[in-house]
């Protein structure tokens, strides 16, 4: 049975909080233990994390702008895009604006990500407009402007998005394989998949458009991989899954490209990173260097989190 927009966007955020793992150690090693993002470095204003729902990190190339989901008040719909600043690194994260229409609706909006020119512009949403007859999630881009402000934004097509729900969408540029958009969907990937499963997904840059995605190799499992990011370099890819043998509930992993230009075995970062709640969204700097995610560790509630290595 479909699940429903409504259920798949809260999935994004709190995904799976009650279906903890046996813990695990090892994983992949270097990483500084997470922090809340308000006391991590230069930290950030006392309003960027709050009381209602933060996740979906997503940070900008230059490291001036961090864009988030959040469904806190002063927004158009459910779930809004909001940007937070900062002058240089040595500054800390100002309090979230919301980008405002039309990147954002009355509908729910959340997984943004800004292309490495700093202008191209993805995110998810629920409006009208979807492919499919159900309501669900597609991907959507628009350019912004110098205060991360949009004039238009324009669905991806049914070629990319599916009549399921489709997460994170990412550009990167991958050693044997070019450029291409990566992102996550729940459409079914065979006749055996269980239904809502979500996958990870590449979609090939061809004459300036996205093709038909298909699945990315090595990667996925019988349990939900979502929400891909690729290192700038394109030989690391991060992602969130619920497989068996992680922290808890879903954990952030990372693989490598191997000589041969194909994803390695992924590898759980381990419990500096990861948590007994779930662990989303993972969002690497352009340096390779500091990744921002989404967690439940503090009592359920979705708050932003840091590592380094």
């Amino acid at each position: 049975m479909r699940r429903r927009a409504t259920v798949a966007v809260l999935t994004v955020i709190m995904v799976m909080t009650g279906a903890m793992a046996a813990p695990a150690s090892g994983g992949r090693g270097g990483w500084s233990p997470a922090e809340d993002i308000e006391s991590f470095g230069r930290g950030a204003h006392p309003n960027f994390n709050t009381e209602n729902t933060e996740g979906c990190p997503f940070i900008s190339s230059d490291g001036k702008r961090l864009f988030i989901a959040s469904n806190r008040p002063g927004g158009l719909g459910g779930l809004d895009i909001w940007v937070s600043t900062r002058s240089s690194k040595k500054q800390a994260w100002s309090e979230p604006v919301n980008v405002g229409a039309p990147i954002n609706s009355a509908a729910n909006d959340f997984c943004p990500t800004i292309a490495s020119d700093g202008k191209t512009f993805f995110f998810v949403s629920t409006r009208d407009g979807h492919c499919g007859d159900t309501a669900n999630a597609d991907i959507y881009t628009a350019k912004l402007d110098k205060k991360s402000h949009a004039k238009s934004v324009k669905h991806l097509g049914c070629k990319v998005n599916s009549a399921w729900d489709e997460h994170s969408p990412f550009p990167a540029k991958v050693p044997g394989q070019g450029h291409a958009l990566y992102y996550s969907s729940a459409r079914p990937s065979s006749a055996s998949d269980a239904a809502g499963d979500h996958d990870i997904y590449s979609s090939p840059l061809k004459r300036g458009k996205y093709v038909e995605g298909k699945l990315v190799s090595g990667i996925n499992t019988t349990a939900n991989e979502g929400q891909p990011n690729v290192r700038s370099n394109g030989k690391e890819l991060f992602f969130w899954s619920d497989r068996p043998g992680g922290q808890g509930a879903a954990d952030i992993y990372s693989t490598k490209m191997t000589k041969r230009n194909r994803w390695g075995t992924p590898e759980n970062l381990g419990p500096k990173v990861n948590s007994a709640a779930a662990e989303t969204r993972p969002s690497l700097s352009s340096d390779g260097k500091t990744l921002y995610f989404g967690s439940t560790r503090n009592a359920g509630q979705s708050d932003i989190f840091v590592t380094q290595r």
